[in-house]
């Protein structure tokens, strides 16, 4: 036993890594299988769904990359218009007498840690290209072993089950279905909501006038659908400090849209586009990305919703339920009843023996 959480403390990093692969393998699985179901070689079909993921992946990663770029020169540039404007507004509404050029020449002097900061990011360089390699690597580990589970998913299946009884292979094969059915209907759902929230997103940043609207639709669609809890507030952020540096009234504007548009996607669009793939309790999923992080971190929190999803399933498949007795407990409250509601309700449930033929 020792041993055991020896080994599992050591090996976490790649313990993380496989869990990942196998999240991965199970959301390649249905376009791999459909493709393979046409006449193509299950490897061939895995290389041709990965390397679209990985072209799709970059392609976003380089808008939003330039877009962080090409704002952050901006905003550098832009730093002493700004302080001048939001110091003027301070001085007219609480009636101070704030210096703007004076703020400007102090955040821009030599003296002051933004400097040291600077430095030492420079001097941290190899430090954090150490990690860049480090990340790159694990990436392409996990992409490795993603690959052969997927491509080879038929023989490592027939290998687990050789080494169980009949019963117990039926079980683990279900079990393996679900977790692709589950993974797979939530990484797609996400996806087709996270592709509708950038077209909107792009067609309201345009209409605003929010400058690099394609970048910053992208960023919004994915930030808010792939990141847990946090996503739409991380996603909203960005769009919203970008108009702000053009005008208060576009970034008002863009705070109104995502808040209407977050509201119409909770109440019409998510709930009909997951209903057939991943349909959880909002406790449970927020609970669930609470414990993915805690245990995980980041990674955890990604992967926690599916978790969960697969957890419910195969609970829901193999847990026998039970009739639940009558009783006030687990009846659920009439909405604000009236005297004459609420009199007839215990009529209901508090009948006189002959009333109700004992």
């Amino acid at each position: 036993m020792l041993v055991t959480v020896w080994l599992a403390n050591r090996l976490r990093s790649f313990l993380i890594l496989m869990i990942v692969a196998f999240f991965f393998s199970f959301a390649m699985d249905p376009p791999v299988k459909r493709l393979a179901s046409r006449g193509w070689r299950r490897g061939v079909a895995t290389g041709f769904v990965m390397a679209s993921l990985f072209v799709i992946s970059v392609v976003i990663l380089f808008s939003v990359g330039r877009l962080l770029l090409n704002q952050a020169a901006q905003l550098a540039e832009q730093a002493p218009q700004l302080i001048r404007s939001a110091t003027d507004s301070i001085n007219d509404i609480f009636g101070t007498d704030l210096d703007p050029d004076g703020l400007s020449q102090t955040v821009a002097h030599a003296d002051l840690p933004v400097r040291d900061i600077a430095s030492n990011i420079a001097g941290g360089a190899l430090t954090i290209t150490g990690a860049l390699i480090a990340l790159i690597f694990n990436f392409f580990t996990m992409a490795l072993f993603a690959f052969y589970l997927t491509a080879d998913g038929p023989r490592v299946r027939r290998a687990v089950c050789s080494v169980l009884p009949p019963k117990k292979q039926q079980v683990v094969l279900n079990v393996w279905e679900i977790a692709i059915e589950k993974t797979g209907g939530y990484l797609y759902s996400r996806l087709l909501l996270a592709a509708i929230s950038a077209l909107f997103g792009w067609a309201a940043f345009t209409l605003i006038g929010v400058p690099y609207a394609i970048a910053l639709g992208l960023w919004l669609g994915l930030t808010s659908e792939f990141i847990p809890t946090i996503g739409t507030y991380l996603g909203g952020a960005l769009p919203a400090l970008i108009a702000l540096i053009d005008s208060p009234a576009s970034a008002l504007l863009v705070v109104v849209y995502i808040t209407i548009y977050q509201q119409v996607e909770n109440y019409f669009l998510s709930p009909r586009i997951t209903a057939h793939t991943m349909s959880l309790h909002p406790a449970v999923a927020f609970g669930s990305v609470i414990v993915g992080g805690t245990v995980a971190g980041g990674v955890g929190a990604l992967l926690a919703l599916p978790a969960a999803a697969i957890g419910q399933a195969i609970a829901t498949t193999y847990v026998r339920r039970h009739e639940v007795i009558e009783a006030d407990m687990v009846e659920e409250d009439a909405p604000h009843p009236s005297s004459e509601g609420r009199r007839t309700l215990q009529e209901r449930f508090k009948r006189t023996p002959r009333e109700s033929g004992g």
